[in-house]
């Protein structure tokens, strides 16, 4: 099973060796027009897998994903009663 998982954005100079980076992780997105790969890696390996792909000279910057340290319970949650009312009458 897999544990906790962390995102990873890779930016790159070039896309020629966006495959390479399969070995770190699983390859999620990669964005042609942007040059920039999303790798998913175990949260407990990032800092290292992180400094090991900034050694290659493709590479151009690399950047954690905070999604697993924001929180996602939001505080003021309740509907207000006069949207509520508008989307029951189909406006």
């Amino acid at each position: 099973m897999l544990g906790q998982r962390q995102g990873i954005i890779v930016w790159l100079y070039s896309l020629k060796q966006a495959k390479t980076l399969r070995r770190f992780g699983n390859v999620h997105y990669i964005s042609k027009r942007l040059k920039y790969v999303v790798i998913y890696t175990n949260q407990e390996d990032v800092e290292q897998v992180m400094a090991k792909i900034n050694t290659y000279s493709y590479v151009k910057k690399v950047e954690p994903s905070y999604k697993p340290y924001l929180k996602v319970e939001f505080e003021n949650s309740k509907p207000d009663k006069a949207k509520e009312y508008d989307y029951k009458m189909g406006i």
